[in-house]
């Protein structure tokens, strides 16, 4: 065997693992399931948190 020939049965195994990985990992046409969705019930109501500290306020003087 020569070195093209050897290189071109790699070369073809290379090929048919990376096809068969696409078929694997990508979804392919109406084959692909659609990812589910969550709905969340809408969280209770609290009251409302006290407001942030603020800092000090500075009013001009005159002088």
């Amino acid at each position: 065997m020569t070195s093209q020939s050897i290189g071109g049965v790699l070369g073809a195994i290379v090929a048919a693992v990376v096809l068969a990985a696409a078929f694997y990992y990508v979804p392919v046409g109406p084959f692909a399931k659609p990812v589910p969705v969550k709905v969340e019930a809408p969280a209770a109501e609290t009251a409302p948190a006290a407001p942030a500290p603020r800092g000090p306020v500075v009013r001009e003087v005159p002088n």
